[in-house]
């Protein structure tokens, strides 16, 4: 996930080198490295809010250092990049040394081909209260209808009470375990076949890309 191809920035570099820098990466963040240490991430907006021909250096940041470890866990990248709404995060060892980035574009990219939604089948969409539902349960019913649930992801809104699991499934027609999913209280607030899903989730990238401006 680490890559090499983005070039960090260096103190002396001015804001309009790095906002140019920003255009040929598609990213509004870029790391600012001096002698292989990561001192912090410039933004788009903290070029506009000072002298575009100042060194970086003399900027005040917006996010001082945000950073990632190299064996750190993908949700926690992603959680990272969320937290400091980030287009990119730098990654680096444990002796300070910077390795790479690691963007939000590459992320969704390596999800789109990992976590079997690339395998034939279909997408179901459960509803649910908070700490009203059981992956275990929900798994023996998927079993119990000879439907393998190939990946799951749960998420909610912090002011919400419902919770929403998404299941990847290993089959098209899931009719009959739409079915009983409502039978033991479940809620089934989406149903999709492989193109529907991937036509709704290149909608959505496309729109978080625009809404990057990358």
């Amino acid at each position: 996930l680490i890559s090499q191809n983005i070039f960090p920035i260096l103190t002396s570099d001015t804001g309009a080198e790095a906002l140019q820098m920003m255009q040929v990466y598609h990213v509004k963040h870029l790391p600012i490295v001096n002698n292989e240490i990561l001192l912090g991430v410039l933004s788009e907006d903290d070029i506009l809010i000072h002298h575009i021909d100042d060194a970086v250096g003399t900027y005040r940041l917006t996010h001082i250092r945000p950073y990632c470890y190299d064996e750190e866990h993908l949700f926690e990248v992603m959680t990272k990049l969320g937290r400091y709404k980030l287009t990119m995060i730098p990654v680096i060892d444990h002796e300070e040394k910077f390795l790479g980035v690691i963007t939000m574009e590459y992320v969704l990219q390596y999800f789109s081909t990992q976590f079997s939604f690339s395998d034939n089948g279909s997408i179901l969409v459960l509803e649910s209260q908070k700490q009203d539902f059981s992956l275990a349960e929900i798994a023996r019913i998927a079993e119990s209808e000879d439907v393998t649930i190939l990946a799951s992801f749960v998420s909610h809104t912090p002011d919400d009470p419902k919770t929403f699991i998404t299941l990847k499934l290993n089959r098209q027609d899931v009719t009959s375990l739409k079915a009983t999913y409502e039978r033991f209280g479940y809620i089934v607030s989406g149903a999709y076949s492989d193109a529907e899903y991937q036509d709704d989730m290149k909608d959505r990238y496309d729109a978080l890309m625009a809404y990057l401006n990358i």
